[in-house]
């Protein structure tokens, strides 16, 4: 595990600071270490992954919180048009293909995001 990811109970957001669906990004460094994560919304449930492309190990979202498509069905690295699926992270299109999104454990507790 990476030192810098939050530990397990560490909030993150309120559900409600995430679109329906959408999608919402997080950084967190310890010193000189540094994990980036996204959260994946729809409706209550909640999956995340870390920000990491696994063809080119790029982050997925160049701009903002934008890590789904259009349609907000699949999740979208905007540098390669790799496409994944949300429920498992798996690359359905793209030059990953069959490769999945490496996963970061999330929960919702009480209405809050956090980290699982």
């Amino acid at each position: 595990m990476n030192p810098a990811q939050p530990a397990p109970g560490a909030r993150l957001c309120d559900l409600a600071d995430i679109a329906d669906p959408g999608a919402k990004g997080f950084m967190f460094r310890l010193e000189e270490l540094l994990f980036a994560g996204f959260v994946v919304r729809r409706g209550d449930a909640v999956r995340g992954y870390i920000d990491r492309c696994p063809h080119a190990g790029m982050p997925l979202a160049l701009m903002g919180d934008r890590f789904l498509t259009r349609e907000g069905d699949l999740i979208l690295c905007s540098s390669h048009g790799a496409l994944f699926r949300i429920d498992d992270g798996l690359c359905v299109a793209g030059p990953c293909a069959g490769r999945p999104l490496w996963p970061w454990p999330v929960e919702v507790v009480g209405g809050e995001v956090r980290a699982a």
